[in-house]
């Protein structure tokens, strides 16, 4: 009995990553399956690139760690928005969505771990955001010259991590608060459109008001943008790390998640409307596409 016991206690923590990859593909898949999510998440920021260095991509930027174009400046911004798209975004919609068709008060009756269905959701957003920030820094070494410093590298992947985790955490913990799933992109997009104009994301702003710079850097959106342009500004020396900037980014997802612990749930919430309630019942993806569709998510 005890070698009995002694050989199965080695692959329990392994089977637990095995069962978190089997729900992250599943969650990927039905990502996969709502093409307009897609689009806005990966799509969309890569047609901004193209937009945005046609329009201003001749000139140069200096946003205080020296001058450098503004076409790599668009580069480092717009990979940081997909990575707060693929995370924070991303979670916002889907799960008050799947909250509410009672999918999730059916996950947490069944045998597996609660953490494996939610780090499903978390993972697939990670992976989605990856993916995304690798397109977009490849389609800004191929089309517009950015250069890659393979000493910044480990700054910018630090970088990444922190963001990723931080960005989940809030994404979770705003989606807790969102009663009504069909005020989710609404939701998301009243927070990460004003931050992402007062954030260098869409607009390089040289001389700000002292105000927005105070209100941006309280943000983490900012901070993140910051450090992810210090990653790929070729006039910011090696290794490139921001710490102070990271340290921003990592209290947001400390509060995060503190918050995400008193606000997630998994029982569909009651008070919700009556069309809603009649509409609780499992929808395919291509009616889920059409309600991202309808509500209007533009990031």
């Amino acid at each position: 009995m005890a070698d009995a016991l002694n050989l199965r206690a080695p692959s329990a923590f392994p089977s637990a990553l095995r069962l978190l990859g089997v729900q992250v593909r599943a969650q990927l898949t039905v990502l996969r399956r709502i093409p307009v999510a897609l689009f806005f998440t990966v799509v969309l920021p890569l047609m901004m690139l193209v937009l945005f260095n046609a329009l201003f991509g001749s000139a140069d930027i200096d946003t205080g760690d020296g001058s450098w174009p503004l076409t790599q400046f668009y580069v480092a911004s717009l990979t940081a928005l997909t990575v707060v798209s693929g995370t924070f975004t991303n979670l916002v919609n889907m799960i008050p969505y799947r909250r509410q068709d009672g999918i999730m008060k059916r996950w947490r009756g069944s045998p597996l771990p609660r953490w494996v269905y939610l780090g499903g959701f978390v993972g697939s957003g990670i992976v989605l955001a990856f993916v995304a920030a690798v397109v977009m820094v490849l389609l800004g070494v191929v089309a517009y010259g950015t250069e890659i410093d393979p000493a910044k590298l480990p700054a910018a992947l630090v970088t990444f991590v922190i963001a990723v985790a931080a960005f989940s955490a809030l994404g979770v913990a705003v989606a807790g608060l969102v009663r009504n799933p069909d005020a989710a992109p609404a939701v998301a997009n009243a927070i990460v459109l004003p931050l992402g104009f007062i954030s260098d994301v869409f607009v390089a702003i040289e001389e700000r008001p002292r105000w927005m710079s105070l209100v941006a850097d309280v943000f983490p959106l900012r901070p993140f943008v910051t450090s992810m342009q210090a990653a790929l500004n070729p006039s910011v020396d090696a290794p490139a790390f921001q710490w102070g900037r990271l340290a921003v980014v990592a209290a947001w997802g400390i509060g995060g998640i503190v918050l995400a612990s008193r606000t997630f749930k998994w029982e569909p919430v009651a008070d919700v409307g009556p069309s809603r309630r009649r509409g609780q019942r499992s929808r395919s993806p291509r009616a889920q596409s059409a309600e991202w569709r309808s509500g209007g998510k533009t990031m």
